[in-house]
């Protein structure tokens, strides 16, 4: 009798030891609800057929929309707010030039430019203030000094207190639009986006996915119309060059290079509303964390 408990007992054992190998230990992140926001699980949601260029810097300069290879100038891979980014820096005068096609050019009737940057503040001469103008994302004007977008870090910046100058020209006239003393620029990741509705003539300046200069009226109205585009410049200013891309007289003495990363450089033939501005910074901080 105490022979049959035990052979019960070592079946019951076995039997629970196969039953256990058979069901995958319990995970309940595959149980959780897909995150959303603003009703948008995925960046890839956000205006899709709108993408007019995405630079995602994994690796490759390569735009994931058109397939044409940014030319470098002394950039570098290293680790970006998602995967890689852009690596810049000032020692080595360094920035990209992307050939425009018409999608990112004629096409952008309205348009949004966002990016992510993490500058690092550079002080050589110990004043508090940067040491020239630092570029993030311009369109070259090949017959004007100033482009078609300047977009810059000003001079008199410091840590505390930082001024960011975004640079339009239309066609018809140009518009600047300034976001004085913020505060936390450098060294750590911010987002910046600028939208353009060609229905309002209206330009819109977020960071962080929230408004920073609210909706400005254009020196133009209706569709925005770049003249004279040349090259796309990530890093620089479109004069800083080598050679400079401007007419004017080339580089600046109060004008310097972008040091730090850059990433996720997306173009947009549309301008992005309000909540798909500030559910794609969302969106790409879970992705980055």
């Amino acid at each position: 009798m105490k022979n049959k408990y035990v052979k019960i007992l070592f079946v019951m054992v076995v039997t629970g030891l196969l039953l256990t190998s058979c069901y995958k230990e319990f995970d309940p992140s595959t149980y959780a609800p897909a995150f959303t926001i603003n009703g948008f699980s995925s960046i890839k949601q956000i205006k899709p057929g709108n993408l007019a260029g995405y630079w995602a810097f994994n690796e490759s300069l390569i735009d994931s929309v058109s397939s044409a290879l940014a030319t470098n100038s002394g950039t570098s891979f290293v680790n970006g707010f998602i995967g890689k980014g852009l690596s810049l820096n000032v020692a080595n005068k360094s920035y990209i030039l992307i050939n425009p096609t018409p999608a990112i050019t004629s096409g952008l009737q309205s348009f949004t430019v966002s990016f992510w940057v993490n500058p690092v503040f550079m002080d050589a001469n110990s004043d508090n203030k940067i040491d020239g103008i630092l570029g993030f994302v311009n369109l070259s004007n090949v017959n004007n000094f100033w482009g078609n977008i300047d977009w810059f870090v000003e001079n008199e910046s410091n840590p505390n207190a930082a001024k960011v100058v975004v640079h339009i020209t239309g066609g018809s006239g140009e518009t600047w639009i300034n976001k004085s003393n913020f505060n936390g620029l450098f060294g750590k990741w911010t987002n910046h986006t600028i939208t353009y509705d060609a229905s309002t003539s209206m330009l819109t300046y977020y960071i962080n996915g929230s408004v920073a200069v609210p909706a400005t009226t254009t020196a133009w109205t209706g569709p925005v119309s770049f003249a004279n585009s040349g090259a796309w410049v990530f890093g620089c200013v479109h004069f800083q060059t080598n050679p400079s891309l401007t007419s004017g007289s080339g580089s600046q003495s109060w004008a310097s290079y972008l040091t730090g990363t850059l990433d996720e450089v997306r173009i947009y033939n549309a301008a992005l509303t309000a909540v798909e501005v500030n559910s794609l910074v969302v969106l790409q901080g879970k992705a980055g964390n």
